[in-house]
């Protein structure tokens, strides 16, 4: 491993971070547009989510509408403001420490680390199911393939490790990789609504109806699918934890706008392919899209197209865990966690940050897929657990984003003024609107459709067969506070030494 000392002193402006400083001279310029474009789209666009969404009916798309209204779009705004006038290392931990301080930085810092590295798991998991998927096709034809939960597992901690050695290549080799994919991933999607025509076209009736407004209606029974819509959004400011590192400032506001249109086309392209191809009660929750395929086009495409989706998520396991792993490399340049996590190898790659992520997903993996394994039911529901956990956290992160971005505007006017990228009021509006989509968000995921309900029942639950109405918001609220609980606990462990860095009684850091 090369090593790097940088000398540091005491931050040169009220309110920089360490790493501010420190990063830009550690870390290789090599993003450009595309890149970005197309970290973005690994990020946020989960083909899955077509088949996930289709559950609600027609109404899936008035909720993406929703969704692109009240969160995607609102979010893309704010954050290219905060990261044209901020674009250091670790997004909205940076931009948090601006607006609300030294605490509030890393609670919001941890709120979107630690969804990032549950959701590795989640995507292995979905190479899983693809693969299941896959082999009760032609020439395969198994019955309930990798039926154990332990096979499962061991899947899982592959493709969690063979992402984290892709990690820590030299970032330009593992991002060409990820680009290759990205474009045959685009195909695959496309493949997914040419299905849904070729049905059509075929003289056949589409398999649910779309005929009706009443179809369209939004209600208790479905609110729940809002939540998810929100889940499916996540992760707008994600490509910009790794802002030192992007070659050109208009690849900030170029994959903001091209990716924020890709994922919307692509997301109404999948719903509406399994839509009208697949009979909702046929429908897998997670790939009825390659049902779509399968009915419409063969075995053959569906195989082809499936084994794309495949390719796709262990590349998106490794882009998740790159990425979240520099809120790590950032948070141990500036003391709040081990000066260690602020290392990079001869590749300039925070390496142990990456590692680290591993090593918390592989137990988190043993725990559910081996230690509790001998359970179907107890595995299924720690896992969904977290999962719904994740979209609680995240959804508290993204409300920092909202708030920020007004707050340092008053704290920044030049810059602020400098950087403008729509008119105040339409910051206002983007704000208000996203942080509450992100709170209703939260709401749904651990309720339901319980204000819409006249009689206010739960119904939060992903599988009530599993985890009833009752205790899931306990379970999953208990979670999502636990895990804050821990924020705090770690970043008042660390806070005497990142006071010794900012001090400038830490003369140097070792990379």
């Amino acid at each position: 491993m090369a090593t790097t000392t940088t000398t540091v002193s005491a931050p040169a402006r009220p309110g920089e971070l360490l790493s501010e400083r420190i990063a830009p001279g550690i870390l290789p310029k090599v993003l450009g547009r595309f890149d970005m474009i197309a970290i973005f789209v690994a990020i946020v666009l989960f083909a899955v989510q077509g088949s996930v969404v289709q559950q609600a009916g027609a109404a899936a798309f008035v909720y993406w509408i929703l969704g692109f209204l009240t969160f995607l779009i609102p979010g893309a705004i704010v954050t290219g403001q905060l990261g044209l006038m901020f674009p250091g290392e670790g997004s909205i931990y940076v931009w948090t420490n601006k607006a609300l301080g030294a605490f509030w930085g890393f609670f919001a810092g941890f709120c979107a680390w630690w969804p990032g590295a549950l959701v590795m798991v989640a995507t292995a998991d979905l190479v899983v199911t693809l693969l299941q998927f896959l082999l009760t096709l032609p020439p395969f034809n198994l019955e309930n393939p990798l039926g154990s939960i332990w096979q499962q597992g061991v899947i899982i901690l592959a493709v969690i490790w063979f992402s984290s050695a892709l990690s820590i290549l030299r970032f330009r080799v593992t991002q060409n990789l990820v680009n290759g994919v990205f474009v045959i991933y685009g195909a695959a999607i496309l493949t997914v609504g040419l299905a849904g025509l070729a049905w059509l076209l075929g003289g056949h009736p589409a398999a649910n109806d779309l005929s009706t407004k009443a179809v369209f209606g939004l209600n208790s029974g479905n609110a729940t699918f809002y939540g998810l819509v929100i889940l499916a959004l996540l992760g707008i400011e994600v490509p910009l934890n790794m802002g030192v590192e992007i070659k050109n400032r208009k690849a900030i506001t170029s994959y903001l706008v091209w990716g924020s249109v890709v994922v919307m086309a692509a997301y109404l392209i999948l719903t509406w392919g399994a839509m009208v191809t697949v009979p909702q009660k046929d429908a897998n929750s997670t790939y009825a899209i390659l049902q779509a395929v399968q009915t419409s086009l063969g075995a053959g495409v569906a195989a082809v197209v499936t084994l794309i989706m495949i390719a796709f998520f262990i590349f998106n396991t490794t882009v998740y865990n790159y990425s979240f792993a520099r809120l790590l490399f950032v948070s141990g340049l500036d003391r709040r966690l081990p000066a260690i996590m602020g290392r990079v190898n001869r590749n300039k790659v925070p390496h142990i940050a990456v590692l680290t992520q591993a090593v918390i997903t592989t137990a988190i993996t043993i725990l559910a897929f081996f230690i509790f394994g001998s359970n179907a039911n107890l595995s299924t529901g720690i896992y969904i657990a977290l999962q719904a956990a994740v979209t609680v956290i995240w959804c508290l992160s993204m409300v920092f984003l909202f708030v920020d971005v007004l707050i340092i505007r008053s704290k920044y006017r030049e810059e602020f003024k400098r950087e403008q990228l729509v008119p105040v009021s339409v910051f206002w509006a983007a704000s208000i609107l996203g942080a509450i989509a992100s709170a209703v968000g939260v709401l749904v995921t651990l309720t339901g459709g319980w204000l819409l309900d006249p009689n206010h029942q739960l119904a939060g639950s992903w599988n009530p067969k599993i985890i009833d109405q009752g205790p899931w918001i306990l379970i999953v609220g208990g979670v999502a506070v636990a895990s804050l609980g821990v924020a705090v606990i770690v970043y008042l462990l660390g806070l005497n030494t990142a006071r010794r860095a900012q001090a400038g009684i830490e003369p140097s850091v070792a990379s």
